[in-house]
């Protein structure tokens, strides 16, 4: 059995993966969902991208852990992907459900169609971006009380963190990942994200529903990721791996 490390989104702490970390422990799987510096419980302190990946580090190697699958959504791809690369042979493989993905010198902002409209928010909220309103879920695959229970217990989101550039040492093309894509958010993965299936490098997964699964599709998820050895690519040694190219590799949230 595995060990889930679960790191939600942009404005979600570790109580959005609730009903998933009752799946996984069920399944008898480990489960440890992680709440980013400056959200939920450990909001209004002021966070850059790099503590955020030394968060989802630390969530592994204080507890020991090892066969640990990394699980980010949305936003959190790019720090789970790189605290993928720092915990050696603790990782299992990596799973990015509907994310962002780390490209070296790139920030979040770099990755969404309008950067300069986000910078302008976030000096408008004094370097915080604001949680969506609940019409901008509509459409989702959620239900109104899905949608009530996110605009309740989201938070504003540390601005620094999503202007800070990635750090990554190898491609990312050398790590186990199985890529799921939620079909009601995008049919389509990202660009760079498509050249890794293609390549073979990654694996992908589709699922019917909107951009938060692990409130819409809980149950469905949880299989997904207790279904990860059956359907991740082997580990590749990056002295071997070529340098396949993740530019493009992004989500507008």
């Amino acid at each position: 059995m595995a060990n889930f490390v679960l790191v939600a989104g942009a404005w979600l702490g570790s109580w959005a993966w609730d009903e998933v970390v009752s799946e996984l422990r069920a399944a008898g799987h480990g489960a440890y969902p992680v709440t980013l510096s400056g959200l939920a419980e450990k909001g209004s302190a002021p966070a850059g991208q790099q503590t955020h990946v030394a968060d989802v580090v630390a969530a592994v190697v204080e507890r020991d852990l090892r066969d640990v699958v990394l699980v980010g959504h949305s936003y959190s791809g790019i720090p789970v992907g790189q605290a993928a690369e720092r915990i050696g042979d603790r990782l299992a493989g990596l799973v990015l459900v509907d994310a962002n993905v780390p490209v070296a010198g790139q920030s979040f902002a770099d990755q969404i169609p309008e950067p300069a409209g986000l910078r302008a928010d976030l000096a408008a909220h004094g370097g915080w971006w604001q949680p969506l309103p609940p019409a901008d879920f509509a459409g989702q695959g959620l239900s109104a009380g899905q949608i009530a229970r996110i605009a309740e217990r989201a938070t504003p989101h540390p601005g620094a963190s999503l202007t800070e550039p990635a750090v990554l040492a190898g491609p990312l093309s050398a790590l186990p990942t199985v890529y799921v894509k939620c079909l009601l958010d995008w049919p389509e993965p990202p660009p760079g994200v498509a050249g890794l299936v293609a390549d073979g490098h990654w694996r992908l997964v589709e699922l019917d529903t909107g951009h938060w699964p692990m409130f819409s599709r809980p149950a469905e998820l949880a299989r997904i990721l207790g279904g990860f050895r059956d359907t991740v690519p082997a580990r590749t040694d990056r002295a071997e791996t070529d340098r396949a190219e993740t530019d493009g590799a992004q989500t507008d949230r």
